[in-house]
C-alpha cells in the first residue's frame, strides 16, 4: 500500500470538500431532500468530527499497539443530538480545514509508523492501521459523492424546479 499517496490524497480532498460548501447559501447547506437524510452542513460537521473523534484517534491507537480500545462513535446519533444542522457553516468549514491540516501534518510527521499493526474490531474483525488509513480516504470519497448528489438534488428540487435537466446527461 502506498501510504504517502493516501495521505497526499487526504490533503488534496480538503479543498474539494470545501469547494462544495464554501460560499453556498446557508439555506441550501441546511436543506434536506427528505427528513431522514443529511444536509450538506450535516455532512461537513460530520467530516470535521470524524477527523478528531474517529479516524485520527483510531489510527493513532492502532499504530501505538497498546491494546487500548478505540473510542466509541455514533455519527448518526451525533447529527441530531449535537444539532449539526444548526451550526455555523463558516465556523464548521474552518474547523474541518484546520482538523484535516492537523491530521495530515501528524500523518506526515510519523516516524517509521507500523502500518501493519492491527486492531481487532468487534464486528469488522482484524484491521491493520493501513486498512484504517485507506478507509479514511474512502470515507472522503463517499461524502464527496454525497455532497455532489445533494447539490444536484437541490438544483433539481429547489433552484430549477420544473426544469428539464436531461440535456445535462444521465445522472
Amino acid at each position: 500500500m502506498v501510504t504517502l499517496e493516501i495521505i497526499r490524497a487526504l490533503d488534496r480532498n480538503a479543498p474539494l470538500i470545501a469547494g462544495h460548501v464554501d460560499g453556498v447559501e446557508p439555506a441550501q447547506l441546511r436543506w434536506k431532500p427528505s427528513p431522514g437524510e443529511w444536509s450538506m452542513l450535516e455532512v461537513l460537521v460530520h467530516l470535521a468530527d470524524e477527523e478528531v473523534r474517529d479516524f485520527r484517534a483510531r489510527v493513532e491507537i492502532t499504530l501505538r499497539g497498546s491494546g487500548e480500545a478505540w473510542p466509541a462513535i455514533d455519527p448518526a446519533r451525533w447529527v441530531g443530538e449535537e444539532r449539526y444542522n444548526e451550526r455555523d457553516p463558516t465556523a464548521e468549514l474552518a474547523r474541518f480545514l484546520e482538523e484535516r491540516a492537523k491530521s495530515v501534518r501528524w500523518l506526515v510527521g510519523l516516524h517509521a509508523p507500523a502500518w501493519d499493526r492491527t486492531y481487532d474490531h468487534p464486528s469488522l474483525g482484524v484491521m491493520r492501521a493501513s486498512d484504517l488509513l485507506a478507509a479514511w480516504l474512502a470515507h472522503d470519497f463517499l461524502h464527496l459523492r454525497q455532497l455532489n448528489r445533494l447539490r444536484r438534488q437541490h438544483l433539481e428540487v429547489v433552484l430549477a424546479k420544473g426544469a428539464r435537466l436531461g440535456y445535462a446527461g444521465k445522472w
